[in-house]
């Protein structure tokens, strides 16, 4: 299970809508930017080719299905020898495990709305409302197929805004080497993540909340939409409660404050760190300061481990402070 993934509808038993005992079975994400860039700013053809890639998404999360449903209770011993998996307590050793994973989910991905918009028409949904209405089509015929996909196969078929933790870098190095470097487009190391309004675009905290929060009811497999504050949010309770606020009014469903929390690991302080500890006074050498911060919806104490895309995510986002 991700950060973000969300297993609530049940397709195939609607008498048990629950999140407990269930799970995604597997996910696939989609490239927008290269579809888009491929169809040359033809939104006929880019929609065409779209549903070619659904389709090919679907086949492939049924194949893999194929694969997972042909095992046995056995081949499984903890999530369904032990009844971990719902009705899984119903089956015997040697039973096929088909029927009780299809309360799981089959799920579709995307990455890079901002930049296929761009290849489109030249700007991304932050920037112009024609964006925010072709970028709000694209995802809503993304799940309209999920939809059609579930009612046909009387499975879970699901939309999710893919956290992207490896894509981002590999799908933009992938589309370099085909493309060229292209302004707004490749010209990064990373594509954006799913749905959202770019990290470097300069844009206010209810603004990229109210551009991205139309996406949340379209991903139902599961999303995230936050917004980076600088300094201590408890230093100003009010402006982080008009903020929360803002989110469950626009219908974030899954909504994050980011913030810098440093701490001292030598003096204890915790609080926000420079170059200088405020506490003790000592300049981070050997012992590092621990700074923690949240990529693709995890919170991390530090981001050397994670690759060089993200990191240059991270590197790149500005703070949406003015409301």
């Amino acid at each position: 299970m991700g950060c973000r993934t969300r297993v609530i509808g049940n397709v195939y038993d609607p008498s048990r809508e629950i999140v407990n005992g269930r799970g995604n079975l597997s996910f696939t994400t989609v490239n927008l930017p290269r579809i888009a860039l491929n169809s040359n700013k033809d939104i006929n053809i880019f929609f065409d080719e779209l549903d070619k890639m659904i389709d090919l998404v679907i086949d492939q999360l049924l194949e893999r299905f194929e694969i997972q449903a042909r095992k046995k209770v056995k081949n499984y011993p903890f999530l369904m020898g032990q009844g971990i998996w719902l009705d899984a307590d119903k089956l015997g050793w040697e039973d096929e495990v088909r029927e009780v994973l299809k309360h799981g989910t089959l799920t579709a991905g995307f990455i890079g709305l901002a930049e296929c918009l761009k290849a489109l028409i030249g700007k991304h949904h932050g920037e112009s409302e024609e964006a925010q209405e072709l970028g709000l089509k694209i995802v809503g015929h993304m799940r309209k197929r999920m939809d059609e996909a579930s009612k046909k196969y009387n499975m879970n078929f699901t939309l999710i805004a893919t956290p992207a933790e490896g894509l981002s870098g590999r799908f933009i190095k992938m589309d370099r080497d085909i493309f060229g470097s292209i302004e707004g487009i490749t010209d990064k190391e990373y594509y954006t993540n799913s749905f959202h309004v770019p990290v470097y675009y300069e844009i206010g905290a209810f603004d990229k909340i109210r551009i991205e929060a139309p996406y949340h009811e379209l991903t139902n497999a599961g999303h995230i939409t936050y917004v980076e504050v600088d300094g201590d949010p408890t230093q100003n309770v009010k402006a982080f409660e008009k903020i929360i606020r803002a989110m469950k009014e626009a219908g974030i469903g899954y909504g994050s404050i980011n913030h810098p929390v440093d701490r001292d690991p030598v003096c204890g302080f915790t609080g926000i760190i420079g170059n200088t500890c405020p506490s003790c006074g000592r300049e981070e050498g050997d012992v590092k300061f621990e700074r923690i911060r949240r990529i693709t919806g995890y919170l991390v104490g530090s981001v050397e481990r994670f690759n060089d895309a993200k990191r240059a995510e991270e590197r790149d986002r500005i703070k949406h402070m003015y409301f």
